[in-house]
């Protein structure tokens, strides 16, 4: 396959841009595939209600910004057919909702994780203030979207992470030699975080199915 890859006619940036844009856009027959780490599950709830609690936040991110992302990330997750609702800090939180914080503890020092059992999505403060530190020009606004709509993911089913590189409930590697995959290798070079922020077709597609609503 390497070979087959070296011999290839190299492509403009452009060119190999949309591929990735291609492959966030669209979900091919035999392109869903998971690193087999968990079994996907029906949504924690539906309609699924998330409420945002701003405290403990990163000075560099406002309670608005942070709030809009939780709510795009929501919007596009919902897609699948699962509805959901955004509440602000100051709302009255129903019974049954998910809690969007942050907390080091809730987050076990990652950027963000989800927590079926208690109905929580944690992001860690702690992680983003060592990226802010170590790469300041970075624009962390991406990195936030990315975890909110990654965790966010498991909550609406999708418990195996993707081993579609593009897809954002994937990871890169196993640790163990093993890469996630691309349509073009040549194409995971074109940027740093080839991980979609957003949704792709195939975790929409996935999240279908694993909530019974594939037509």
């Amino acid at each position: 396959m390497t070979a087959l890859f070296l011999g290839l006619t190299p492509l403009p940036a452009d060119a190999l841009n949309s591929v990735r844009e291609q492959e966030i856009a669209e979900c091919r027959v035999g392109e869903i595939s998971t690193w087999g780490d968990g079994r996907d599950r029906p949504a924690l709830a539906s309609p699924l209600v998330f409420v945002y609690q701003h405290r403990g936040a990163p000075a560099w991110f406002s309670e608005a910004e942070v709030l809009a992302r939780v709510k795009q990330a929501a919007v596009a997750w919902s897609q699948c057919g699962v509805p959901s609702q955004v509440l602000g800090g100051d709302s009255v939180a129903p019974a049954g909702a998910v809690h969007v914080q942050w907390s080091d503890q809730g987050s076990v020092g990652n950027f963000g994780l989800a927590n079926l059992g208690q109905r929580s999505l944690s992001l860690g403060p702690a992680a983003f203030a060592l990226l802010h530190q170590r790469n300041p020009a970075h624009d962390a606004r991406q990195t936030l979207q990315m975890v909110i709509s990654h965790e966010m993911g498991h909550l609406y089913g999708l418990m195996a992470h993707s081993r579609r590189c593009v897809d954002v409930t994937s990871y890169y590697h196993d640790g163990k030699g093993q890469q996630c995959h691309v349509r073009d290798e040549r194409a995971r070079k074109t940027v740093l975080e080839y991980r979609a922020t957003l949704p792709t077709a195939c975790d929409i597609q996935r999240c279908r199915l694993a909530n019974g609503l594939l037509k």
